[in-house]
């Protein structure tokens, strides 16, 4: 008689820049959240935690069997490098249960640093095929968040390939949150329709109402916001 295959509970993961956001999101049966620290990561202008908070965030978080993944998720230029490295060891020494990684640079720092600290490739690496997963598992990492442009079925496709290999690396997809334009959210439009500033991630104006989108970004990706012409202001997706 054959077995059904075991069904593992996937791990709900929220966003939560600050404390009542974290709180909710642990609340509402959130089996972990993510959040920015400091200017390495993507949602550099929305709230986020700073180095000071996550002692004590992180305690909060295991103490009611939640982890917390920092969003290291820029491409880093070689005069932050230090500044990375130093952000990268107080992460670390604070008990975060991984870092949600975009540069392939910065996975083999936190490599050097640390031999066994989770690595999480982000959708900002464009994980969209097999190679793609098996590169992030070169890089360190333990778990892919894929493109956003993966569909369910290739989804299936590449979780049986890894499981073929015997030592498959752990799959994440988004499932809720608006899409923009842009592969994997790789803005490449840049200053001339917004005056943003270019060389650091910002969240990006587009207008719905348009007859298209607007998607700006620069040297580094960002995250896309809407507006409507019933919007007061600018509303961050």
């Amino acid at each position: 008689m054959s077995l059904s295959p075991v069904l593992r509970k996937p791990e709900v993961l929220s966003p939560a820049g600050e404390w009542d956001c974290a709180k909710a999101a642990v609340e509402n049966g959130a089996d972990a959240i993510f959040f920015g620290v400091g200017r390495f990561n993507a949602r550099v202008r929305a709230h986020n935690f700073e180095e000071a908070d996550l002692p004590s965030l992180m305690a909060y978080l295991h103490g009611r069997g939640v982890k917390g993944y920092v969003t290291f998720n820029t491409l880093i230029f070689p005069e932050e490098l230090a500044e990375a490295t130093r952000v990268l060891r107080t992460i670390i020494a604070s008990g975060v249960d991984a870092a949600i990684v975009q540069d392939a640079g910065i996975c083999r720092l936190i490599r050097r640093i640390s031999p066994d600290f989770p690595i999480h490739a982000s959708t900002q690496m464009t994980v969209t095929s097999a190679a793609g997963v098996d590169y992030a598992k070169e890089l360190g990492a333990s778990l892919a968040v894929l493109g956003r442009e993966v569909s369910i079925p290739e989804m299936q496709k590449l979780q049986a390939e890894q499981g073929a290999q015997g030592a498959p690396l752990d799959l994440e997809v988004f499932v809720h949150g608006a899409l923009c334009v842009a592969y994997s959210g790789q803005c490449l439009t840049n200053v001339p329709p917004t005056a943003a500033n270019a060389p650091r991630p910002a969240a990006c104006p587009t207008n719905s109402s348009s007859t298209g989108w607007c998607v700006t970004s620069a040297i580094r990706p960002t995250y896309c916001r809407r507006r409507t012409w019933q919007a007061s202001k600018w509303c961050r997706t």
